[in-house]
């Protein structure tokens, strides 16, 4: 399977790095291929093939959204709407707003009852969207090492074929999955991200995971 990566940040390197260790073959979508940065990365990773937003999203059988939430709209009008069909797309973008955390709390542009991924998918209705690597920093999104064991990742959609995929990625990655069930579990999950930053905001503490804890 080829996985496309949009997005060239943290996450989308992190990603790309990962799916490439577990044998995917790869293509990284970017803004600006010619950047500094992403040619250092290429440099360092010859394996991961690197072009623009259309390139990545032509190229995947799988894509995935590694992009600030605000950019949602511009990336996927870079990417082509077409290049989404028919495809398992996970998301693992955050609505969050341009305005600073107060008391470590980010704030995001959407609202109640609403999620990103829910506009994205009325945006993609041809595509199969899971969200999922949204609730953990890079650092933690490939093969995490905790003594309590295993760490959760939470993850929801309205495609059962698309989840299963997503929950097989998830498992070599080194993560347990908790399926939320449909989109409507979305903004619940894009929650987490903002329980999840304030302790690195408040006390600079940022290698920590989430796990759901059930009766024997």
């Amino acid at each position: 399977m080829k996985v496309g990566i949009l997005g060239s940040g943290d996450v989308g390197q992190t990603l790309a790095a990962a799916f490439t260790q577990e044998g995917y073959s790869v293509l990284m979508g970017t803004r600006n291929p010619e950047k500094k940065e992403i040619k250092e990365f290429k440099k360092d990773n010859p394996a991961i093939e690197v072009g623009s937003y259309a390139d990545s999203a032509a190229f995947g059988d799988l894509l995935v959204l590694a992009i600030p939430g605000s950019a949602t709209d511009e990336v996927i009008k870079a990417a082509g709407k077409n290049n989404f069909k028919g495809k398992v797309v996970i998301d693992v973008s955050n609505p969050i707003s341009k305005e600073p955390p107060k008391d470590g709390v980010l704030r995001f542009f959407t609202g109640p009852g609403d999620s990103l991924m829910e506009r994205t998918q009325k945006a993609l209705p041809e595509a199969s969207l899971v969200k999922a690597f949204n609730s953990a920093g890079n650092t933690l999104m490939y093969k995490p090492k905790f003594k309590e064991g295993k760490p959760t990742m939470f993850i929801c959609g309205d495609d059962d074929r698309a989840k299963r995929l997503v929950t097989e990625i998830l498992t070599a990655f080194g993560w347990e999955t908790e399926d939320m069930g449909k989109s409507g579990a979305a903004g619940a999950i894009e929650s987490l991200c903002i329980l999840w930053c304030i302790p690195g905001f408040l006390r600079n503490q940022w290698s920590h995971a989430f796990k759901l804890l059930k009766p024997s």
